[in-house]
């Protein structure tokens, strides 16, 4: 039986003690042979001194059970035993290090500096009663890397509905029990497999901050592989659709006037990329009603309307792309 959030205070050492907390590194993969392998010796690598153990889930894939040993830092290979996606395969892996104090996650295709988990965690052991940690990410992209900081130590529920902040999932660190735990139970809940792969992991930043504010460690210890993203109608047509699921699961991103009108204008813009005029309208004139003069509400009015298209439409999306 999961043991609530109240429970997990006694399963992190204090900061007085010289014990450090074990450490469950979830690292979800598919069809990425040679990334997942870099990802996993960046994991390795790091001067953590504290016990680790790394699970590595396969999703939709034969497992390369190879990758498994043992040893001070062994490496489990699994396969996905929830629903097929990237959510379910992370929620395998949390599952799976179910003993671990903690657990982070680190996506196949980025990797870690070696003073990540030591970082992190000493922030988590320095603040009683933090749940969930994050840090910031250099993005690496036509031979250039580009830190993105939060310029903040500590990240409230307000910070994240009113400004756009980049964080990674590989910069996710988190007390297992608070992620194993139903927000209906006082945890933060495991990944939504049921929402879109763009918004699972802003939805569980937004769960944790609930619960307490996030410890952010604002220093580039991820290093990103810029995956470029589409903007076809298709793609478009998904990310719509993603930010629909966010504004319907956590309504406190429509409370703040100038938070609302950002997200519905560019739901607009996303929309009207898709080819769907009568939706981009609607969530223009929602955005309008919000704050009209928002610097985005036009851009989101000039999308609906057709003055904004074709490739200057896409150049105004791809910088909205996180």
């Amino acid at each position: 039986m999961t043991r609530g959030v109240s429970e997990s205070v006694r399963r992190i050492p204090s900061p007085r003690r010289s014990e450090l907390p074990y450490v469950g590194v979830v690292i979800a993969t598919r069809d990425r042979p040679y990334q997942v392998r870099r990802a996993l010796a960046s994991v390795e690598a790091q001067d953590y001194a504290g016990p680790m153990r790394i699970v590595i889930v396969y999703d939709g894939i034969p497992p390369d059970w190879g990758l498994a040993h043992g040893g001070a830092r062994p490496v489990l290979v699994l396969e996905n035993w929830r629903r097929a996606g990237l959510a379910g395969a992370r929620n395998t892996g949390i599952l799976a290090a179910g003993d671990c104090a903690l657990v982070a996650l680190c996506d196949d295709a980025d990797t870690w500096a070696p003073q990540k988990l030591t970082s992190q965690v000493n922030a988590m052991r320095a603040r009683p009663g933090a749940l969930f940690a994050t840090c910031a990410a250099e993005i690496e992209y036509g031979g250039r890397r580009i830190p993105r900081l939060a310029g903040r130590r500590d990240l409230a529920i307000e910070d994240l509905t009113t400004d756009r902040i980049g964080l990674r999932a590989s910069g996710f660190v988190a007390r297992q029990d608070a992620l194993a735990t139903d927000p209906a139970r006082g945890g933060i809940g495991l990944v939504a497999e049921d929402g879109p792969a763009d918004g699972t992991e802003w939805d569980l930043l937004l769960r944790a901050a609930r619960r307490a504010p996030i410890v952010n460690v604002d220093h580039p210890l991820v290093r990103v592989l810029w995956r470029s993203r589409e903007t076809d109608p298709p793609a478009c047509a998904d990310r719509a659709s993603t930010l629909r699921w966010l504004a319907g699961r956590h309504p406190e991103l429509g409370e703040e006037p100038a938070t609302a009108a950002r997200l519905y204008a560019e739901i607009a813009c996303w929309e009207a990329a898709a080819g769907h005029r009568q939706p981009a309208r609607v969530w223009a004139r929602a955005a309008a009603r919000q704050r009209w003069y928002a610097p985005f509400v036009g851009l989101g009015i000039a999308a609906a309307t057709g003055l904004l298209r074709g490739r200057q439409l896409r150049a105004v999306l791809r910088r909205l792309l996180p």
